[in-house]
């Protein structure tokens, strides 16, 4: 069971960064890195929140 909540956590991490990838590449993320030097929040979010939750999925899938 413990196996199967893992593969849902890491595949949701995986949406996640997709999305975070396409939010950080999009056009509104360049004017916005363009004026303030930064990419957009939404981007940072959707990368940071998928990587933890690949993490998490991992460590789930992996712990004996």
């Amino acid at each position: 069971m413990n196996k199967i909540i893992g593969l849902a956590i890491l595949v949701a991490g995986a949406i996640l960064l997709y999305f975070g990838y396409t939010e950080y590449n999009s056009n509104a993320s360049k004017v916005t890195e363009l004026v303030t030097g930064n990419p957009t929040d939404n981007a940072i979010w959707f990368l940071v929140g998928g990587a933890v939750a690949v993490i998490v999925g991992l460590g789930v899938i992996l712990k004996k």
